[in-house]
C-alpha cells in the first residue's frame, strides 16, 4: 500500500512514520524547494505531540523539552498577581522536526514538489505536482497547513478567516538577558494581561538543542490588535515590499514595523520587555480560523491545519495535527486494504476534535482582545487539547 503525503512538516511526518511504521510505502512531498527551517515557535508540549518520540525510545521528554512547573500572571510593574502550580512541558518547532524528520529515510522525503491536482478512482489517486512530476498512490493525506492548496481543491468555500490580530513571536538566548530575567523563567510560564491584548512567554529548546539553563532560548508571543485593511497590509508588507499572507518571516519584518514593536513593549513589564527588546528577529502571524465540514473525501483526507487552523490560546495546534495521524493510522491498520472505510471511521471524531478546538480557542482570543475578560483564575483559559487543562 502507497502513502503520499502532502505536506512535510510536523503532521506531515508524524503521519509518515506512523503509515511507514504500519508497512505502507511512503513519500512526502514539501513545497518548499528548500530545507524547511523554524521561525522561532515555541510549541507547548501535549502528550500525542511527543508520544512517537518517547513511544519509540528516540528521545526521552528531557532531552526535547523544557520543564516549568508553575504559570505566574504579573502586573505592569511585574509584581507577580496570580501564582498556580501547572507542570508544562516546552519545545520548539525545530527540534521537533529535526527529531522526526532523522527517522524518516532520506528517499522518502522530497522537496521542491507543490501539489496542483489529483484525481483518483475506485483503486488510487493519481497526484500532480508544479514541477511536472506525477505519482499514483492508494491514499493521499493532505497536511500542506492553513494555506492548503488541497483545500481550495476540494473545497474551494473554505478560506481562512481573520480574527482581528496577529501573534508577535520571537526569541532571545536566556545568557543574553539579565540574571534577574534568567531566573524568572527559569521554572516558569508568565502571562501579562493588558487592555485588548496580552503576551505569554516561556523558555524553549535553543536552536541547537540545548534545553540546561544559559544555553536554551526564552520565547514570546504577543498578541496585538490590527485592523483589516490598510492597517493590516502595513504590519504584513515585507522589506521587499511584498504583501505576505500568512507569515512575515524573521528578518524579512520592515525596520519601521519592528520599531512599532520596540516602541509599543515600553507597556510592559520589565521582565516581559526586555525579551521583546533583546528578540534579534521577531516575525508576524495573522491569527487565523480554518473550519471544513469534511475532512476524508474517499482515499483522500485532510489533517492538521489543512483541516482546522485553530487560534493558538490552547496551545494545541501541533498536538491537533499529531492526533490526527494517530487516529487515522488506527482506522487504517483496523480496515487492511479498504482505504475510503478507514478514512469514513477515522473523520466524524477528528471533525468533532477540530470544530471544538476552532470554537474554544476563538472564545478565549474574543475574551482577550476584545471583551476584557480574561481572568488568570478562569481554569477555562487553560490549556488543553482535549479540554482546559487535557
Amino acid at each position: 500500500m502507497r502513502a503520499s503525503i502532502v505536506g512535510g512538516s510536523l503532521g506531515g511526518l508524524t503521519a509518515a512514520v506512523l503509515l511507514r511504521d504500519l508497512g505502507w510505502e511512503v513519500q512526502v512531498h514539501e513545497r518548499s524547494p528548500a530545507a524547511l527551517q523554524s521561525r522561532g515557535a515555541g510549541i507547548v508540549v501535549h502528550p500525542v505531540a511527543v508520544r512517537y518520540l518517547v513511544d519509540n525510545n528516540i528521545a526521552p521528554l528531557d532531552a526535547v523539552s523544557v520543564g516549568a512547573d508553575r504559570l505566574v500572571y504579573v502586573d505592569r510593574e511585574g509584581t507577580p498577581v496570580f501564582i498556580e502550580d501547572a507542570p508544562f512541558h516546552f519545545t520548539a518547532w525545530n527540534t521537533l522536526y529535526r527529531a522526526l524528520r532523522g527517522h524518516l529515510d532520506g528517499d522518502r522525503y522530497h522537496l521542491g514538489e507543490a501539489l496542483v491536482g489529483f484525481e483518483q478512482d475506485a483503486d488510487g489517486v493519481d497526484i500532480r505536482f508544479a514541477n511536472g512530476s506525477t505519482e499514483r498512490c492508494d491514499l493521499l493525506v493532505c497536511a500542506d497547513g492553513t494555506s492548503s492548496t488541497a483545500r481550495s481543491l476540494l473545497l474551494p468555500a473554505v478560506q481562512p478567516v481573520y480574527s482581528g490580530y496577529v501573534g508577535w513571536r520571537g526569541t532571545v538566548s536566556d545568557s543574553a538577558v539579565s540574571r534577574e530575567t534568567r531566573e524568572a523563567f527559569r521554572q516558569t510560564i508568565i502571562y501579562h494581561v493588558m487592555p485588548a491584548s496580552h503576551i505569554l512567554e516561556y523558555p524553549i529548546p535553543a536552536p541547537d538543542g540545548g534545553v540546561a539553563p544559559g544555553t536554551r532560548a526564552l520565547n514570546f508571543v504577543w498578541y496585538r490588535n490590527v485592523s483589516e485593511g490598510a492597517a493590516l497590509d502595513h504590519v504584513m508588507t515585507d522589506r521587499d515590499g511584498n504583501r505576505r499572507a500568512r507569515s512575515v518571516p524573521p528578518g524579512e519584518v520592515r525596520e519601521d514595523v519592528l520599531k512599532e514593536l520596540r516602541d509599543a513593549s515600553a507597556e510592559l513589564p520589565p521582565v516581559l520587555r526586555e525579551v521583546v527588546e533583546m528578540s534579534s528577529n521577531p516575525f508576524i502571524q495573522p491569527v487565523m480560523d480554518v473550519e471544513v465540514p469534511r475532512m476524508a473525501f474517499g482515499r483522500v483526507c485532510l489533517m492538521g491545519d489543512a483541516a482546522f487552523t485553530a487560534r493558538p490560546h490552547a496551545a494545541a495546534g501541533t498536538a491537533k495535527a499529531a492526533a490526527d495521524a494517530w487516529a487515522l493510522a488506527t482506522a487504517l491498520e483496523g480496515n487492511g486494504a479498504d482505504v475510503a472505510a478507514a478514512l469514513r471511521e477515522w473523520e466524524p471524531g477528528q471533525l468533532a476534535l477540530g470544530s471544538e478546538l476552532v470554537k474554544r480557542n476563538r472564545r478565549m482570543g474574543e475574551r482577550s482582545q476584545f471583551l476584557g475578560t480574561w481572568y488568570p483564575e478562569d481554569t477555562s483559559l487553560r490549556f488543553g487539547l482535549l479540554g482546559p487543562g487535557n
